[in-house]
């Protein structure tokens, strides 16, 4: 009985790695149940980067045409009248809350 036991511990012992290695395979951090999840993350993540990417791009633009040697008259004077938070009497003012635009 102890000599049949003992030639029995191999099998268990690789039949515990094979269970425990297609566990973490379906249901681990990284399992095939989760690549749904982490595709839609990753989708959530490109599309941010699009938006940060054009922001970007924009202020780029703007610090361009606000350097000396190639000035814009219309974003030089747009930023100043934000900044001294002044207006033409004939411009339209429209308030927001602080820091949405």
């Amino acid at each position: 009985m102890l000599d049949r036991l003992r030639s029995l511990i191999p099998t268990l012992i690789l039949a515990a790695l094979i269970f425990y290695f297609g566990f973490q395979a379906m249901i681990g951090p990284r399992g095939l149940l989760l690549v749904r999840a982490r595709n839609e993350t990753l989708q959530g993540k490109v599309t941010e980067l699009d938006r940060l990417k054009a922001q970007h791009q924009d202020l780029l633009t703007r610090a361009r045409l606000l350097r000396s040697d190639s000035l814009s008259a219309d974003l030089l004077e747009e930023r100043a009248r934000y900044v001294l938070g002044v207006a033409d009497p004939r411009d339209y003012v429209i308030r927001t809350k602080p820091g949405a635009g």
